[in-house]
């Protein structure tokens, strides 16, 4: 994504405060992460737009780490929960204790209840314990002993996964990976990005890398920018141009699942994101061809016979995008 910050910061910009933190953000994170540009474009349109991701990857690519330093650059509750095969509902959500001197149970919130959740390796944890997270991403809420309690606001959950190791694995069920608003996919870094890796390394002697990142935003703040998101105008005929993009999946020979309602409105609202992110307070058919691919990828399945030639869900969707006429 390109920032125009001649427009992002014109006199009376109603979105020249987002447009800085976002800025003052990256600028923090690109004290550690080399390149990955797009995972963390993305990742901070989930921010804005209080959507969860779900980020994929081989094992080094910087995948929690780029959820931490993240998460540490905004100044609000942060829990990270390693997903395992033994992890129980109430490890996330929480459990009813007895009180003694009150004779009575009370609840004792589990580490989900936080502004921004990790989850390492969610496809580790067994069905029971996915469902109850997923549960609390699609409410924002939990209901334990005919009480409901309110997740605090902001509420993002990023969420890793590891596409090559299926030992031990739980997969997540579709209906399950349609709260996500992104996957992200991580790709391993060029030869001058892991020689810029190495130098960081070399010159931090051993500094933890969470330690160079500081706060810029605050959860108050966040929240405020997540309202002005919706703000962000978008015309009648770009919105028929996302309806007929996800229309298009659900009647296309080589794919067997679309994609559903819900990922239209995905879809708008993170291009809305991306607008606002550039300084303008309209969207254009770029800011939602810049998202198309991670919200729709993880939403579609393949018929067995391209899956079986190997063809991929981003490509499936590059093909769809071009053969639909882009409003003037």
């Amino acid at each position: 994504m390109n920032m125009d910050e001649n427009n992002m910061f014109e006199t009376g910009n109603e979105f020249a405060a987002l447009g800085e933190a976002v800025l003052k953000i990256k600028a923090e994170l690109a004290k550690v992460i080399v390149g990955q540009e797009q995972m963390i474009d993305l990742l901070l349109v989930a921010l804005l737009t209080n959507g969860h991701a779900l980020i994929e990857g081989v094992p080094g690519v910087a995948k929690t780490l780029a959820a931490k330093l993240l998460a540490r650059s905004v100044d609000a509750g942060f829990s990270r929960i390693q997903f395992t095969p033994d992890l129980m509902p109430s490890d996330v959500i929480g459990t009813s204790v007895y009180n003694m001197g009150k004779g009575e149970f009370q609840f004792k919130q589990g580490p989900v209840f936080s502004n921004l959740v990790l989850i390492d390796e969610i496809n580790r944890a067994p069905a029971k314990t996915q469902s109850a997270l997923f549960e609390v991403m699609e409410e924002r809420q939990i209901s334990v002993d005919g009480q409901s309690f309110r997740m605090p606001l902001p509420f993002l959950v990023f969420a890793t996964q590891n596409p090559i190791e299926h030992e031990g694995t739980y997969r997540l069920p579709e209906a399950q990976l349609d709260r996500f608003l992104f996957k992200i996919i991580v790709n391993y870094p060029t030869v001058e990005e892991e020689e810029q890796i190495l130098n960081f390394h070399d010159e931090a002697r051993g500094q933890l890398q969470t330690e160079v990142i500081s706060p810029v935003l605050t959860a108050s703040q966040l929240v405020v920018f997540q309202k002005q998101i919706f703000e962000v105008v978008i015309e009648p005929g770009l919105k028929n141009y996302i309806a007929r993009i996800v229309s298009s999946t659900r009647n296309h020979k080589d794919i067997y699942l679309g994609a559903s309602p819900r990922a239209a409105i995905h879809i708008m609202n993170a291009a809305k994101a991306i607008a606002a992110m550039n300084g303008r307070s309209f969207v254009t058919p770029s800011d939602i061809k810049e998202v198309i691919a991670p919200v729709l990828c993880h939403r579609i399945i393949l018929s067995p016979d391209k899956e079986m030639e190997g063809i991929r869900p981003e490509e499936m969707v590059k093909l769809l995008v071009q053969s639909i006429e882009v409003p003037r």
